[in-house]
């Protein structure tokens, strides 16, 4: 079964998505689009981060998935 994560901070302003082990993390690159993705030693994106992300009043936060059989 496959797992998301979805992490807030709301001190840091960050939003942080992982789809995959995030303790297989081994580069980090950034997209120039506030973006940073988060690559496992093969390359792989594992997940990414959102940086100055604000839900500017929500108190919560929604997430909604579609999951596509390839």
């Amino acid at each position: 079964m496959a797992q998301v994560k979805v992490y807030y901070d709301k001190v840091g302003n960050t939003l942080t998505v992982w789809f995959g082990d995030s303790q297989n993390e081994y580069v980090c690159e950034e997209t120039g689009d506030e973006i940073i993705l988060m690559k496992d030693k093969s390359g792989e994106v594992i997940g990414f981060e959102k940086l100055n992300y604000s839900l500017t009043g929500a108190e919560s936060l929604n997430v909604a998935f579609e999951a596509l059989a390839v």
